[in-house]
């Protein structure tokens, strides 16, 4: 594992999805569940997410559109609530879902916004 890169992946994940969360999701992993923590901090958030070609607001919106194509409801939530942090407007984040309702299918939409409402609804949006 590189250290560096892993710290500045630990950071970059705080800031998007919030401290305690990520607190809280490497302070319960065991043995075998830290494997896919450190690889996901280090190569996700500190090798992509904090390259400088793009904001981190561009990158949460990318990330919702990807999460809806791939139907991973409880990421998108994560995302949603991430993109929210970044600065995503409700309107940002529906324009977003409204693209990849048409290219990924109507029900996929349909579940996005519904995960969507629920995360604003967290957020106080």
């Amino acid at each position: 594992m590189n250290k560096e890169l892993f710290e500045k992946g630990l950071e970059a994940r705080k800031k998007v999805l919030g401290e305690a969360y990520v607190n809280k999701s490497i302070e319960n992993a065991d043995a075998f569940a830290m494997q896919i923590q450190e690889l996901v901090t280090q190569y996700c958030w500190g090798e992509i997410w904090t390259r400088p070609g793009l904001e981190f607001k561009t990158r949460s919106l990318l990330n919702i559109v990807m999460l809806t194509a791939l139907n991973r409801a409880h990421e998108l939530k994560i995302h949603v609530a991430g993109a929210i942090r970044n600065g995503c407007t409700k309107e940002e984040i529906s324009e977003a879902l409204l693209q990849a309702t048409i290219y990924c299918g109507v029900p996929a939409g349909v579940e996005a916004f519904r995960i969507a409402r629920d995360a604003f609804a967290e957020n106080n949006m």
